[in-house]
């Protein structure tokens, strides 16, 4: 007696995440979907790699990079920051930082909030920003690059207590609802990361149950 023949779907590839931040982790798993076996960059003893870039592109693949080295597996690394109109584009790369070296995140939104106390209406326009990048190695000459953009404006206070770092103060216009007011699937849908992690993820061909990039 003969069985039909059934596919096999590959097993999860294994990729190390080079962050420190639990809620990008946790934002970046679930993006990814179960095509990827995710490990955090502190699972495997790998120290995070220090953010000289100039440029969220450059702290991205330096931080993919540094972690690929260590651990000899591909690498994903994210960086990503807000950039507000009134401050000529600041804290851009210095998001997590603006308050100084070891601010935590209600340090960071408490100066932004400070600086932008006489900028009224449209000059609070902001938008987040992020960069992702893989590598296959610490030597990829080829890394794959993708990013997303997620317009939005700074309230006066913050709302809201999901998500982390500057979601309590940044309102999307959709639905006037901060990114901390947002349940986590719809702020996937509209985030700066999550367009950015679903370009990775079609670029990697990981979407819709597709198996992981050879």
């Amino acid at each position: 007696m003969s069985t039909a023949p059934h596919s096999r779907q590959p097993p999860p590839r294994r990729v190390v995440l080079a962050t420190a931040n639990p809620g990008k982790a946790r934002e970046i798993t679930a993006l990814l979907g179960d095509a990827w076996e995710v490990l955090l960059q502190s699972e495997l003893g790998v120290t995070p790699a220090e953010e000289t870039g100039s440029s969220f592109m450059a702290n991205a693949l330096l931080k993919a990079r540094h972690a690929a080295a260590v651990t000899g597996l591909p690498a994903i690394a994210d960086d990503s920051g807000l950039e507000v109109d009134a401050l000529g584009g600041a804290p851009g790369v210095w998001s997590a930082r603006y308050a100084g070296p070891a601010a935590t995140d209600a340090e960071n939104v408490a100066r932004l909030l400070r600086e932008l106390a006489a900028v009224d209406g449209a000059r609070r326009a902001a938008r987040f920003r992020c960069v992702v990048a893989f590598v296959r190695d610490a030597d990829d000459p080829e890394p794959v690059l993708a990013e997303g953009t997620w317009e939005g404006r700074i309230t006066r206070s913050p709302r809201g207590k999901a998500g982390f770092g500057y979601d309590p103060v940044f309102e999307d216009p959709t639905d006037g609802l901060t990114a901390a007011e947002l349940p986590p699937a719809l702020k996937n849908a509209r985030s700066h990361r999550g367009q950015a992690c679903r370009r990775l993820a079609e670029c990697l061909g990981v979407l819709h149950g597709c198996g992981p990039a050879g």
